[in-house]
């Protein structure tokens, strides 16, 4: 397995429901110190890692890498009389995938527990439950059994493995974005050539928070954003609304419900990932959202691109990557670590000299 691969599964097992990163944060943190690269590390007060790496030779401008280290998951609410807990989605999640799923709280094991279906109506069958309707099944006895593993604000994440498949794929939770996290990582597992700086986020899933303090400290000149984002090529869903597809390279996106992408950065990135022979895609559809939509609003206004991981089932337990994407997202993040900073590397605003 390749060390990009150990680390990505490495992060795949840890807990980091949105503002609970801590397990997440600690390894990211050893990571960076085993690196050769002479680097600054901080944690600011709401948990991101902001890495200022030096690089061989001094940069042109300021350029930041963001990766988000949060997760979906579930947040505990109450304990009922008879040792079940109640909970909410943090982030979002669609009821569907939640009900009868494996999940871990504090370490315990537990399950997703519901009326099953010979207890429904009519109208209920076939439909997905309300989360309001799920409850936590720990195995407790009682109230006070519960209360010994969980109370209220912890928080519960799905109990699912690092899988391959078939194909050169392969599934796990928290894909989103624990994959861009890997990446991020890879940047410095060699001194780079030139500086560059790293956000490794927090609470993306809930409004893209730690995106706007990180840069608004490291006030990046340019920025590139590294996430998971939906692939719905699988039967039943029009091409038309597909949006990306695994397999099919990074994706580069054009725009989203959050931002507007610079356009000739945009086309640099394309064309840059044409050169060094990694395909790329673009999503298809306006729909979705990133840290790009804080960072590329902090203080005078940033350069903003985003380069994606097409995943299918994302926000599951089971969210399915292909290694050949891993590979040449890898690979593109790699060149524009090398282009963006140098001297004339960045390609100028339209219309502005």
């Amino acid at each position: 397995m390749s060390a990009l691969m150990t680390k990505l599964k490495k992060l795949c097992s840890l807990d980091g429901v949105s503002g609970r990163e801590e397990a997440v944060r600690e390894y990211i943190l050893s990571q960076l110190a085993a690196s050769p690269a002479e680097m600054n590390v901080n944690v600011d007060p709401l948990g991101n890692v902001i890495a200022r790496v030096a690089g061989k030779r001094r940069a042109a401008r300021t350029l930041l890498f963001a990766a988000h280290m949060d997760e979906v998951g579930l947040i505990v609410t109450g304990i009922t009389d008879e040792g079940y807990l109640r909970f909410t989605a943090v982030g979002g999640l669609d009821p569907s995938v939640v009900y009868g799923r494996r999940v871990r709280v504090n370490g315990h094991p537990g399950v997703v527990a519901g009326r099953a279906f010979h207890h429904c109506s009519e109208e209920e069958r076939g439909k997905a439950v309300p989360l309001n309707k799920l409850l936590i099944d720990l195995g407790a006895e009682n109230k006070k059994e519960a209360r010994k593993l969980a109370r209220p604000g912890d928080v519960a994440v799905f109990d699912s493995g690092f899988v391959k498949l078939e194909g050169r794929l392969f599934k796990a939770r928290a894909l989103d974005d624990r994959a861009g996290c890997a990446l991020l990582l890879s940047l410095v597992e060699e001194i780079p050539e030139y500086d560059i700086t790293l956000a490794f986020t927090v609470q993306e899933e809930v409004g893209l928070r730690g995106a706007k303090t990180a840069a608004y400290t490291v006030a990046p000149d340019v920025a590139v954003v590294v996430d998971s984002t939906t692939a719905a090529d699988i039967v039943g869903v029009p091409e038309e609304k597909q949006v990306c597809r695994v397999g099919g390279g990074p994706v580069v996106s054009f725009m989203d419900r959050r931002t507007l992408y610079d356009r000739p950065l945009y086309d640099f990135t394309r064309a840059l990932a044409e050169k060094i022979g990694v395909p790329s895609q673009t999503k298809t559809t306006v729909a979705g959202g990133n840290d790009a939509g804080a960072i590329h609003l902090s203080r005078g206004g940033v350069r903003v691109a985003a380069v994606s991981l097409p995943c299918r089932y994302i926000h599951s337990p089971s969210c399915v990557l292909s290694k050949k994407d891993l590979m040449g997202t890898a690979a593109l993040l790699q060149a524009l670590a090398e282009h963006l900073p140098a001297e004339g590397g960045l390609p100028p605003l339209d219309g502005v000299n």
